[in-house]
């Protein structure tokens, strides 16, 4: 299984659904990567997530056990957390008095192993069905299918594969999910490659790029679905910008004429990189358009590799898309053939 398949948001669509269908819904994230302060503790924030979205009444220490921490690493090596992976085990088999215990999986299967405890360990001890994400691409995705058929034979249920495109569900529907049938691997549902769900806050981007609003403050909020990087001539630039709405448009200071294009697209904020100030007819005009201009310190090739590597970590926080991963895991999985298969009725 690979990283940042979105299994976040499959699991979160899932119990939603469930919990409206009258089933009684557990959930435990048994190592967190996502170390947040809540309440003096330090969580997993995707677990204080699902804490909140399925009103769950255990206390947080029980939806997260485990946080992996670059201290929680270094007192491992050290010999000095013995007992990680015995005590997370313990925690997720006191979860009682639930229809259905949805255990967030690891990024890997093997992912947590200097822990004492992995993605492997925890179906084996629990003797627990393996729900797996997989992102389409192609044969690697079937390969990976099979991996993992291979893996936890009779204990994997099957697949859902998510951020599917519309040329590609034909093929799946028609070849990929037959031949996996006869390997007696269920795919419950496809996912589309959802915009939405992609989706980040200019504010969000802006404090995970460390960057600063220089005008239209009032528009931090907007949601940015595109990227476009203005590195290009100012002709080839507009043509680019009045195909890609809803974007974020990253370019050096310098570059008033890209700027200036930008704005006349639908564009939800331009990034502005080295760290120089930008004209004061560019923050003008942007001022008056409600398009922020963000200041961040990295060049424009740094700013890029920052946010292709955050984009898939940036967590679903917002209603709207909480609401969205609900709606698109209703409409694309098959709820009873899922239920089926985990003997439920």
């Amino acid at each position: 299984m690979k990283r940042l398949t979105g299994k976040t948001v499959v699991a979160l669509g899932l119990s939603l659904n469930l919990k409206e269908k009258g089933y009684k819904m557990g959930y435990v994230k048994p190592i967190g990567k996502l170390p947040v302060n809540y309440k003096g503790e330090t969580i997993d924030a995707d677990a204080l997530l699902f804490k909140n979205a399925l009103a769950l009444e255990e206390e947080v220490s029980t939806v997260s056990p485990f946080v992996s921490t670059l201290d929680t690493l270094n007192m491992t090596l050290a010999g000095k957390m013995k007992e990680t992976g015995e005590n997370i085990i313990s925690t997720i088999k006191s979860i009682k008095d639930k229809d259905i215990l949805l255990i967030a999986g690891t990024s890997g299967f093997f992912e947590g192993a200097v822990f004492g405890i992995n993605g492997v360990r925890i179906v084996t001890a629990l003797k627990a069905k393996t729900l797996i994400v997989e992102t389409w691409d192609n044969e690697e995705t079937i390969d990976e299918i099979l991996g993992a058929k291979e893996m936890f034979g009779e204990d994997l249920a099957g697949v859902i594969i998510n951020k599917v495109r519309e040329e590609s569900v034909n093929f799946i529907e028609k070849k990929v999910a037959p031949f996996l049938k006869q390997q007696k691997i269920e795919v419950f549902g496809m996912l589309p490659n959802d915009p939405v769900l992609k989706a980040v806050t200019v504010r969000t981007l802006m404090d995970a790029l460390g960057g600063k609003a220089l005008c239209a403050e009032g528009s931090l909020d907007e949601l940015v679905k595109n990227y476009s990087i203005g590195a290009m001539d100012v002709n080839n630039a507009f043509k680019y910008f009045k195909m890609t709405p809803d974007k974020a448009v990253i370019t050096g200071a310098d570059r008033s004429d890209i700027q200036l294009a930008a704005l006349e697209t639908s564009t939800k904020c331009i990034i502005l990189t080295g760290g120089l100030p930008p004209n004061d007819v560019i923050i003008g005009k942007a001022g008056l358009k409600g398009v922020p201009i963000i200041s961040v310190k990295d060049d424009t090739f740094g700013t890029v590799n920052r946010i292709e590597s955050i984009i898939d970590k940036l967590k679903i926080k917002e209603d709207s898309k909480v609401r969205r991963a609900k709606e698109l895991v209703g409409r694309t999985v098959d709820m009873q053939l899922l239920l089926k298969t985990l003997g439920m009725k």
